[in-house]
């Protein structure tokens, strides 16, 4: 199969003024393309990140390149000049905290879009801490729930009777774990 090309969408910032950041843009649900088009479209410098998928239907098989963070994409703006981004069909808002836009740092974006144009394989991944309660998707142990004690290629699993203190752990892949 011929290689796809680079693994992500994204106009590289035309300008890098002191007032233009990096922002995560929320969207509706399985609209990051179409809110990632229509920025580009009304010249917003925009990001976003995908990973190739295999997508199945009754009568085919389909690579596809799906979003690294469904849910978000990235803008490149000046934070007073957000009305293009938010009035953007598909967008829920700028992710924010106190009301005012949270800017992304931009070594992560530089980051993530090196590993995406990289020849590497790579996976999405949930932010787990150690402690916190998961639940088993897939593998003989799926649907499990238990408290991930160790993080890494293979994770460290607990699975506990809190009643009478006692547990026991056994190692699962870390992609198998999902938190709640």
């Amino acid at each position: 199969m011929a290689d796809p090309g680079p693994r992500s969408s994204g106009s590289t910032p035309a300008t890098t003024g002191t007032g233009t950041l990096w922002f995560a843009v929320w969207t509706r649900s399985r609209h990051e393309r179409a809110v990632f088009d229509e920025l580009t479209e009304r010249g917003v410098p925009a990001f976003l990140p995908t990973v190739p998928r295999w997508s199945r239907w009754k009568d085919r098989k389909k690579k596809i390149d799906w979003p690294l963070f469904p849910g978000y994409c990235f803008v490149h703006i000046d934070p007073r000049a957000r009305l293009p981004v938010v009035t953007c069909p598909g967008v829920v808002s700028i992710v924010s905290f106190n009301g005012e836009p949270a800017p992304v740092p931009e070594t992560e974006i530089e980051s993530i879009r090196t590993l995406v144009n990289s020849a590497l394989p790579y996976d999405p991944c949930p932010m787990l801490k150690t402690g916190a309660t998961v639940e088993v998707t897939h593998g003989p142990l799926k649907g499990v729930i238990g408290k991930l004690q160790r993080k890494g290629p293979h994770t460290r699993l607990v699975l506990s009777v809190d009643l009478i203190g006692r547990g026991v752990s056994v190692q699962v892949d870390a992609a198998d774990v999902r938190g709640l």
